[in-house]
């Protein structure tokens, strides 16, 4: 007699993981965890080459990964950093600034939709439990090759003023991004742009121009510089929230390894999930 259960096709587990849940960031310099709510919030991440950013940005885009109420809009310069979640994100875009720009564009036109959904509906932001729409994470490595390297000054420009929308009005709208750059300088953040993060993550920096950059200005002044950091501390660095006080924390460190498996269960369980809502919808119209 055959066994009717080995002839059914293994389904992954989800993980119940939501994005309106904190995200685990790292520890404190007293060994405690850190945990980011993201929700409603966006981050901004600099610091010198080699500092940890990248490995602070993986780990909550890997989080988001897990999280099946988001939609992983990444892009990066250099395909490299963020390319090993290319197969679970909705969207990839590499080092292309116009796909970059039509991409940011179609965020843009998102939030216009929703906003005049919720308006039409009283309300004024996207709540846990929505079924009719997912958040979506932006993630954005190397802010400056898209804002200051790539393509010609006009069009830099254009890819400045969407990220700036949509940090500025996406939080209501479930749009989070989370954007790090190893240029912390004025022309790459300025202060306009960098005031609309509710959190700043300062990894090394070569000076203290740089890291008040990243944080705020004033706070190298008041002891809070991330210059201060070992360079041999990778993945350390300053953090601070929106009125708040930087505080040191190490950031969680995934392995390549790590990264492709949480990447491959990922994509498994996001594409179980749209084939299950497809055949689903087929039913329906039939």
């Amino acid at each position: 007699m055959t066994n009717p259960l080995a002839a059914r096709p293994s389904v992954p587990v989800g993980t119940l993981m939501s994005i309106f849940d904190p995200v685990f960031l790292g520890i404190d310099e007293f060994g405690h965890p850190v945990y980011l709510p993201m929700i409603y919030k966006n981050i901004l991440i600099g610091g010198e080459p080699g500092a940890g950013k990248s490995a602070l940005l993986n780990t909550i885009v890997g989080t988001a990964a897990l999280c099946h109420d988001v939609n992983l809009c990444l892009l990066d310069g250099k395909q490299v950093e963020l390319g090993l979640y290319m197969d679970c994100a909705d969207v990839f875009v590499g080092p292309d600034l116009e796909l970059a720009i039509a991409t940011l564009e179609r965020v843009q036109a998102v939030m216009d939709n929703r906003s005049t959904f919720l308006l039409g509906n009283k309300r004024r932001k996207v709540l846990r439990g929505d079924t009719f729409f997912t958040q979506i994470l932006v993630a954005i490595d190397e802010i400056a090759y898209f804002s200051a390297t790539a393509g010609d000054k006009p069009r830099r420009e254009r890819f400045s003023e969407l990220l700036r929308d949509i940090v500025s009005r996406g939080r209501a709208f479930g749009v989070i991004v989370a954007a790090a750059t190893q240029r912390p300088s004025s022309d790459i953040i300025p202060p306009s742009l960098r005031d609309l993060f509710a959190w700043r993550f300062a990894g090394r920096c070569t000076n203290d121009v740089s890291s008040d950059i990243v944080l705020g200005h004033g706070w190298a002044a008041r002891g809070f510089s991330s210059n201060t950091v070992d360079p041999n501390n990778q993945g350390c660095g300053l953090l601070i929230a929106e009125g708040g006080i930087p505080a040191l924390v190490k950031a969680a460190y995934m392995t390549d390894t790590d990264i492709i498996r949480v990447a491959d269960y990922a994509a498994r369980v996001r594409r179980t999930a749209r084939d299950n809502q497809l055949t689903t919808e087929l039913r329906a119209v039939a």
